[in-house]
């Protein structure tokens, strides 16, 4: 193919065709599941969180005015980029069509760009300072920063909790009884169990059979004669980009506005080209360059919708 502007163009459209198509294939992703996705136009958001969420009350004498910025918590957009190089002479020599399904796994990259960071972000929760100060997840959150001699409650099992029936049911019971400021009950409901494939097994077990084994039962699933009062009790997710720590697993309730996590964008992402032939990059490297680039950043919700066990 000759060099020129619009044999260039023609190069790009049809990259950016193979790029579009990777973008919009069927992937099982899941940060959807457990993140809302927020709007950024400036450089960082500082979100505004409650120590609870509110309910109505009976209106007797004056409003209670609840204060949403008494917690602050500030995410600020990172750049990111995927970047592919074509030598002159593939083009010359007719042999570029290879970088079309390179250009269509850039899109299938992109596409699960905020699960890769949400998984590194969920993984990292326990080293990670959410809005009330404390770590995401943390033994000792306070119920209410402002006033210590209330005590705390926590959302970490940092050992000793391997997945089993009775470890999930306890967890579960401790979410639900999370509480606020005033003491009342935060209505949590966990509904989704997030594992990594090497819980896969145990997890359907608890979420799915009729009968277990008694509930103290650590290893493999075991044929049981109890009833299974546990099942159905959550919706099951398998995230291969756990596998890294294969004995963790999280409880989570994503049935609210606000979620435990949070992915902003500040720019979605685009395929764009540095092809001028005259280039000084093509004219000492012989080299084409074609990337994706996005803004935008993952982070913390509030703390109590979500929870994490180790073994």
């Amino acid at each position: 193919m000759e060099i020129t502007p619009a044999n260039l163009q023609a190069l790009f459209n049809a990259f950016d065709l193979s790029f579009q198509q990777g973008l919009s294939a069927e992937q099982a992703l899941f940060w959807d599941k457990i993140a809302v996705q927020r709007p950024s136009n400036t450089r960082q958001n500082t979100y505004a969180w409650m120590a609870k969420l509110p309910q109505l009350r009976e209106w007797v004498g004056e409003r209670v005015t609840h204060a949403i910025s008494s917690y602050g918590y500030t995410v600020t957009n990172k750049d990111y980029e995927l970047t592919m190089e074509l030598d002159r002479n593939d083009i010359l020599d007719d042999t570029y069509g290879i970088f079309n399904p390179v250009a269509e796994e850039m899109g299938r990259a992109v596409r699960k760009w905020p699960d890769i960071q949400l998984a590194k972000l969920v993984r990292a929760g326990e080293t990670s300072l959410c809005y009330d100060g404390q770590n995401f997840f943390d033994p000792a959150h306070p119920i209410d920063k402002f006033a210590p001699s209330l005590g705390t409650q926590g959302n970490y099992w940092p050992s000793g909790m391997p997945l089993n029936p009775d470890n999930y049911s306890k967890v579960r019971t401790a979410m639900m009884s999370l509480v606020g400021e005033d003491g009342s009950p935060l209505g949590v409901m966990p509904r989704l169990l997030m594992v990594p494939p090497q819980l896969e097994q145990i997890a359907r077990y608890i979420l799915h059979a009729d009968y277990i084994a008694p509930a103290s039962f650590a290893g493999a699933p075991q044929v049981g004669t109890n009833t299974n009062t546990l099942k159905g009790s959550a919706e099951l997710l398998v995230v291969p980009e756990l596998a890294a720590d294969p004995t963790t697993w999280y409880l989570l309730d994503t049935s609210r506005a606000v979620r435990p996590f949070l992915f902003q964008l500040r720019q979605a992402p685009q395929f764009v080209q540095f092809n001028d032939p005259k280039s000084e990059n093509v004219f000492r490297r012989k080299k084409f360059v074609y990337g994706v680039d996005a803004r935008g950043n993952v982070g913390f919700g509030l703390w109590f919708l979500a929870a994490k066990a180790k073994a």
